[in-house]
């Protein structure tokens, strides 16, 4: 190998060591194992069964026990109140967060918004769960006409700055299809299946989910 060569090699070698140790490091959660679904009305699973929400079709995909912690109307502030306690009660390994729709809808201060769903991801780490977070589609006048949605840009600089995974567009896509929807913002049972899925093709890819 020449000189050239080997310096190539050698700043290849400290790249890659470098994105390792700032790409986000999932663990394999283990079927069986509590996993948390910290949200609001699509969490709870409105506009469908209790037994067609999201969580509850999540766990039947992944064997995994998920707690539906889905409050209709929930801020993100308010999800982060109820946090301690939810942590205290189920121990979970994982913590799904799916927060920010309502504060997008009533116009709240992204920055605040942004600053709660740090204090969420950090509360569930310091309890010793793994965080995967869901993104939530950006409310535009655009969207009302064409019907696409895309994820606020918040969740993606949040997950980067962050060093954890994210669900990207999973509600953007549910919520931009009629056939999935049972109202403006709400999903039907369809569409919280289509979610479930995608929350499971996520966990795999990142590692937090064995591969079949």
């Amino acid at each position: 190998m020449n000189r050239r060569s080997a310096l190539a090699a050698l700043c290849l070698g400290l790249g890659l060591a470098a994105c390792s140790r700032t790409a986000p490091k999932a663990t394999l959660v283990p079927a069986g194992a509590t996993v948390l679904a910290l949200g609001d009305s699509l969490t709870a699973g409105n506009g469908a069964p209790p037994e067609a929400a999201y969580p509850a079709v999540l766990a039947q995909l992944t064997g995994w026990v998920v707690v539906n912690g889905g409050v209709s109307g929930d801020t993100a502030a308010q999800g982060l109140q109820r946090l301690p306690a939810l942590l205290a009660e189920h121990r979970p390994q994982l913590v799904l967060v799916s927060l920010g729709g309502n504060d997008l809808l009533r116009r709240l201060p992204e920055d605040a918004l942004g600053a709660d769903l740090r204090r969420i991801c950090a509360l569930a780490r310091e309890a010793g769960a793994q965080v995967l977070l869901i993104a939530v589609p950006k409310p535009t006048l655009a969207a009302a006409f064409t019907g696409s949605l895309t994820d606020h840009p918040l969740y993606g600089q949040l997950a980067e700055e962050l060093k954890i995974p994210l669900q990207r567009q999973g509600w953007a896509e549910v919520l931009a299809d009629e056939g999935l929807r049972s109202d403006n913002i709400h999903a039907n049972a369809a569409g919280y299946a289509q979610m479930a899925h995608s929350v499971k093709a996520t966990a795999q890819a990142v590692g937090l989910l064995a591969r079949p």
